[in-house]
């Protein structure tokens, strides 16, 4: 792993930056498909406070987010209930890039390309803080959870199932 204390900025770091919020930085070493769970373990960190960010759609194909604990899946059946949608999935990885203007593994709530409804599993607010990505693949931002509902307005939802 290398000793980089500084990535170059992307435009969730710009963001963050441009709104005074502090975050500490965190490369890791990408690995395709290590998702959350390979992150936290490079890293030292709690899955369950590493925060996936998820591109998904409902059944009109409008986008929306989904911020979600590391070692947890979402049930899209108890999300599209709470958020009046008749369903929601996942978006196809290169649908899910063209709506977030990001690479699927470096997906960030911030600084997206398509403004979108975010959904936060509620959980992840009565953390102290979390780890979620930074806008790079192998790059996460440490930062306090109120920052996604501050920046983003993420609505807490209650949909994770364990993985």
């Amino acid at each position: 792993m290398s000793k980089k204390t500084h990535v170059s900025e992307t435009p969730a770091t710009q963001l963050l930056r441009a709104n005074g919020i502090a975050f500490t930085e965190h490369p890791y070493e990408y690995v395709e498909h290590g998702g959350a769970q390979h992150s936290a373990e490079v890293l030292g960190l709690d899955p369950f406070s590493v925060v996936k960010t998820l591109v998904m759609q409902d059944q009109d194909a409008k986008p929306l987010l989904v911020l979600m604990h590391g070692n947890r899946t979402v049930s899209t059946k108890n999300l599209a209930r709470q958020i009046g949608a008749k369903s929601v999935e996942p978006c196809k990885p290169e649908v899910a890039n063209r709506h977030s203007g990001y690479l699927v593994g470096g997906t960030s709530p911030f600084g997206t390309r398509r403004a979108m409804p975010v959904y936060i599993e509620s959980t992840i607010l009565d953390l102290p803080r979390i780890a979620i990505n930074g806008g790079r693949r192998g790059y996460l931002v440490g930062i306090d959870p109120q920052v996604c509902v501050e920046l983003l307005d993420a609505k807490p939802v209650q949909c994770a199932l364990a993985e």
